[in-house]
């Protein structure tokens, strides 16, 4: 039997889309000898659906895609993932549901049970858990087919009905076929293998695993879809952020062909990079946009993120605006300025002294003869933000966010102002990483000016402002908002480990009270196992502080 694996980028709620690249992966596969092709989890309508699922016009559509594709199931079979309409009057209307068509028709449906909820998946809110399970017969081979979670979380839990290896086991099968959505965290890769090489070993059986690759929105899938032996070793991976389609031959409980190998992880910065630039080429591919644009301020976090537009657009769709104050040094608009030559990208110079003025003097009469304060230093942001505003409705860029995860997390940042944005590129990246990326990015050249890299992080919104006047240093601060934010430490257990004591307090009261400006910042591209947005959520006016 020749399994293919089919590694592709979906587009949630593009029928037309989704079901022509399907086949289209269908017809290829079965030009190159295979008789079976594995897509993965909801592929069909796109990871995650959210509430469109809420919607029956929505299941409708992929019943009929299911239908469409079925068609092209002629000498040829395959799995394909979406969701399906539960019969009985009880539980929730939906299963997660993996189709498995033979010679033009249905013949098989498998339907998920153990439906994560927590981070980001909400899939409970939406399906029923399936509670009887059978193997597929084709071939004359038994397949233990299941979706994602099923062969993931082989722990007891008391919301679970059953864990559907456990009972497939007991009819005998002679491989597991397992289709996914398992989305991007820079650790996930290892996680992933480390498991699902353990339940080989548990089950005995080999495994053909099929992920996603894409982003959609804030969430990234990098592919890397597997293959292991019976005794859990790894003997192919797909690659990682590309689409793809690859075909195995089994034959009497054996992977031809293959020998084991070494998972060999690209390094958390060198994946990074490469989800960063998957999440902003997606984000406007997906969304019908074609042009970025940025305030470009000459320092580090400004300058990487036009560097990774550049590379997922092509500097030609990147506009790097500029937006000099009094109080910008000449060296950060020279930084600025040779960011731009060295990648190539365009860009505009629009000095923001005039207006910062005209709105001190519009508040003159109330501020009266105040000091100058955090008051004055946000008009500035928030110049800023109307100016690059101006530049996307009046030509049809989309503003990129250069928030860091440091900066959201301790609310460092103005509300409509540096905070502006339709996507947060670096919101899950913190600024010691923020370095560690740019310095990835001049790997072979320098594309980052060396001088935005190593001179002090500054907003310039005051004469000889740093950040380090209103905040730690960063690597400490980074290392404390990695123990509460990643790990969801007590503030007594970061202690524990050597931190001074009254700065754990702040700077765990600082993210707790900025809340409510992370709930008003754009989606965020997540690259960690912990990000800002809809997998981290609090309570915007809660009190407890751990």
């Amino acid at each position: 039997m020749k399994i293919a694996l089919a590694q592709l980028n979906y587009i949630i709620g593009d029928f037309n889309f989704n079901t022509s690249k399907i086949i289209s992966a269908i017809r290829e596969a079965k030009t190159k000898g295979a008789d079976l092709v594995v897509f993965a989890e909801l592929c069909v309508c796109g990871y995650p659906p959210r509430d469109f699922l809420e919607f029956s016009e929505f299941i409708d559509s992929c019943e009929n895609s299911a239908r469409e594709i079925a068609k092209e199931c002629n000498g040829i079979a395959c799995i394909i993932g979406l969701p399906t309409t539960n019969p009985k009057t009880e539980g929730k209307d939906l299963f997660n549901s993996a189709y498995f068509i033979e010679n033009g028709e249905l013949k098989t449906v498998v339907n998920k049970a153990l439906l994560p909820n927590y981070d980001v998946f909400d899939e409970y809110r939406y399906f029923e858990p399936a509670v009887q399970f059978d193997c597929v017969d084709f071939m004359g081979y038994k397949i233990a087919l299941t979706v994602c979670e099923d062969l993931w979380n082989i722990n007891d839990n008391p919301m679970y009905v059953a864990c559907p290896m456990d009972e497939l086991i007991s009819q005998r099968p002679d491989l597991m076929i397992n289709i996914a959505a398992s989305p991007f965290a820079y650790n996930h890769d290892e996680e992933r293998v480390q498991i699902l090489g353990d339940n080989c070993r548990k089950y005995k059986l080999p495994l053909f695993y099929v992920n996603h690759i894409g982003a959609q929105t804030e969430i990234i899938f990098d592919g890397g879809s597997l293959v292991f032996d019976e005794e859990g070793s790894l003997l192919d991976e797909m690659p990682y952020f590309q689409e793809g389609l690859k075909i195995y031959e089994f034959e009497n409980g054996k992977v031809k062909g293959f020998k084991p190998i070494v998972h060999d992880p690209q390094g958390d910065i060198g994946q990074i990079h490469d989800a960063l630039v998957l999440g902003i080429r997606d984000y406007f591919k997906k969304s019908g946009f074609t042009k970025a644009v940025l305030g470009l301020s000459g320092g580090i976090d400004s300058a990487l993120v036009c560097a990774l537009a550049a590379e997922a657009l092509g500097p030609e769709n990147v506009m790097a605006v500029l937006m000099p104050s009094e109080y910008s040094s000449d060296h950060s608009i020279q930084d600025a300025l040779d960011l731009v030559k060295n990648l190539g990208c365009q860009h505009e110079v629009i000095p923001i002294k005039e207006a910062t003025l005209a709105f001190q003097q519009i508040m003159m009469p109330v501020f009266k003869d105040l000091p100058f304060s955090v008051a004055e230093e946000n008009i500035q942001a928030r110049s800023r933000a109307i100016i690059v505003m101006a530049m996307s409705n009046k030509f049809g860029y989309i503003l990129l966010n250069t928030s860091n995860k440091s900066e959201c997390a301790v609310g460092y940042g103005t509300l409509y102002g540096d905070m502006a944005g339709a996507i947060g590129v670096l919101g899950d990246v913190y600024k010691t990483q923020v370095y560690k990326l740019s310095e990835y990015i001049n790997r072979e050249r320098d594309i980052i000016p060396r001088n935005s890299i190593i001179k002090p992080p500054s907003a310039e919104l005051r004469p000889g402002q740093k950040d380090s006047d209103s905040l730690p240093e960063y690597d400490v601060l980074d290392a404390i908002l990695f123990q509460y934010i990643e790990l969801k430490k007590s503030s007594s257990s970061i202690i524990a480990k050597g931190f001074d004591e009254a700065l754990v307090k702040r700077v765990l009261k600082m993210v707790n009270v900025a809340e409510f400006k992370r709930n008003q910042a754009p989606p965020i591209l997540r690259v960690s196992p912990k990000a800002f947005g809809m997998g981290r959520r609090m309570p915007i006016v809660g009190k407890y502080l751990s």
